[in-house]
C-alpha cells in the first residue's frame, strides 16, 4: 500500500514538474537560494543608471554560494534551469541563425553572441543596401526581431549596420525556420557596395572664377568630399562660361578614362549659366535636372555611358550638407541615379540648416526608400 502511495506521489511529482517546465517553455523553475552548482541558463544583465549596462554573470557560469547575494541584489528571486526539447530553440544559438540570414554581402558577425544579441557590422567600406520591405516582413514574424542603420548610408570597415536577436529566451524551431526562410527568401536584407567608381576629374566653370576675379572654394570642397569615400581628385579644369569648351572638356573627360565628371556652377536658370547646355553638347545618353533637396534643387545628374557627370549648384559652397552628399556614396558605389531617385529625396530632403551640423546623424537624406 505505502509502495503504491509514494508511486502516485512521485508520478504526481512529475506530471507537475514537466507541467511547469512546459508552462515555462521548456525551463525548470528554482529558487536562487537552491540554485548552487547550477549553471546560468543566459547571461544576466546588471544595470547602475549612469555607469553600467552588460552581463554581470555569463551563461554557463556555476552559481557559487557567494553569487547567492549579489543575484537577489539584481532583483532575482528565481533562476531557470534549461529543458529543450528538439522543437526548441536557446536564445544564443537561434541569434546566430538569424544572422547568418540576414547578413549579405559585405555584412559580417562574431560567432559569440551577447546577452543574446548580436551585431552585423560592414566587412569593407561602401554603401550600406537595406531590403527595407523585407526587414520590416521579417520584424512582423513573432519573437525575432532587427533594427538596422538606414538604407543608402556610407559606411566604414567594422561599422555596426544592424542588430539582431531572438527575444524570448526560448524560441520554438517552427518560428525561428520560418524567421530565416523569410531572410533567405528575400536575401540579401543586408549588404554593402564597395566604392567601384574612384577616378573623379572636376570641371569648375564660371567667368569671375576663369577670369581671376574671384578665388575658387569648390575644389577644396569637392576634394575632401571624395577622398573621404575612397576617391581621387585626378584633376581640375577651370572654364568660362562657354559651353562648347564645356562640352569639348566633358568629351575630353570621357575618352581620359574617368569614373566621373563633378562640374560646379552654371546651374541655375540665369540665362549666362550654361555648364548643363555644355554638357547637354557633349552627347549625354541621359540627363535629369532637379531634386526634392534643400539646399540642392538645381541639381544635375548626366550620363555619357556608363560615367556620370553631376552638376553642383552654388549652394554647395554655403552649405555643409547638400544634396551632393546624398548622392555621391551612390554613384561612387556603381549605383545609376534618376529623376525617380531624386523625387524620392522628398521625404528626408529637408536640411534643418542646424547650428553644428550633425550629418549623417540627422533625418537629412533619410528617405526610407
Amino acid at each position: 500500500m505505502n509502495t503504491k502511495t509514494n508511486q502516485q506521489e512521485k508520478d504526481t511529482t512529475m506530471r507537475q514538474s514537466d507541467q511547469a517546465r512546459q508552462e515555462n517553455g521548456g525551463m525548470t523553475k528554482i529558487k536562487v537560494e537552491e540554485a548552487v552548482g547550477t549553471r546560468l541558463a543566459h547571461d544576466i544583465t546588471e544595470v547602475r543608471p549612469g555607469e553600467y549596462k552588460g552581463p554581470s554573470f555569463r551563461k554557463g557560469h556555476e552559481v557559487q554560494q557567494t553569487d547567492v547575494c549579489h543575484l537577489m541584489r539584481l532583483g532575482k528571486r528565481h533562476l531557470y534551469i534549461l529543458d529543450l526539447n528538439e522543437d526548441q530553440v536557446h536564445e544564443d544559438d537561434a541569434v546566430v541563425e538569424l544572422a547568418s540570414a540576414l547578413a549579405g554581402p559585405g555584412v559580417t558577425f562574431s560567432g559569440t553572441p551577447k546577452e543574446g544579441k548580436l551585431q552585423l557590422k560592414a566587412a569593407y567600406t561602401g554603401l550600406l543596401k537595406v531590403n527595407t520591405d523585407a526587414l520590416v516582413a521579417f520584424n512582423m514574424i513573432p519573437d525575432v526581431m532587427c533594427a538596422s542603420m538606414h538604407n543608402n548610408m556610407p559606411v566604414t570597415e567594422g561599422q555596426i549596420v544592424a542588430g539582431t536577436r531572438a527575444i524570448p529566451l526560448v524560441i520554438d524551431r517552427s518560428v525561428l525556420d520560418r524567421a530565416v526562410a523569410q531572410a533567405n527568401e528575400h536575401a540579401p536584407i543586408f549588404s554593402v557596395k564597395a566604392y567601384q567608381r574612384k577616378k573623379i576629374r572636376l570641371l569648375i566653370t564660371g567667368n569671375e572664377v576663369y577670369d581671376g576675379l574671384i578665388e575658387d572654394r569648390f575644389e577644396a570642397i569637392v576634394k575632401g568630399k571624395v577622398t573621404a569615400l575612397g576617391a581621387e581628385l585626378l584633376e581640375t579644369m577651370i572654364l568660362p562660361d562657354d559651353p562648347e569648351r564645356i562640352a569639348d572638356a566633358v568629351r575630353r573627360f570621357a575618352e581620359d578614362d574617368t569614373d566621373m565628371v563633378i562640374t560646379t556652377g552654371g546651374m541655375s536658370v540665369d540665362p549666362d549659366d550654361v555648364t548643363r547646355h555644355g554638357i547637354r553638347m557633349a552627347g549625354v545618353d541621359k540627363l535629369y535636372y532637379g531634386a526634392a533637396v534643400l539646399p540642392g534643387a538645381m541639381f544635375q545628374v548626366a550620363y555619357k555611358g556608363n560615367m556620370p557627370i553631376v552638376g553642383i549648384p552654388a549652394c554647395g559652397l554655403y552649405h555643409q550638407t547638400t544634396i551632393f552628399d546624398l548622392v555621391l556614396p551612390r554613384l561612387l558605389a556603381g549605383e545609376t541615379i534618376d529623376d525617380q531617385d531624386l523625387a524620392r529625396f522628398a521625404v528626408g530632403g529637408l536640411c534643418l540648416d542646424c547650428k553644428v551640423c550633425r550629418y549623417p546623424a540627422c533625418s537629412m537624406g533619410k528617405t526610407g526608400f
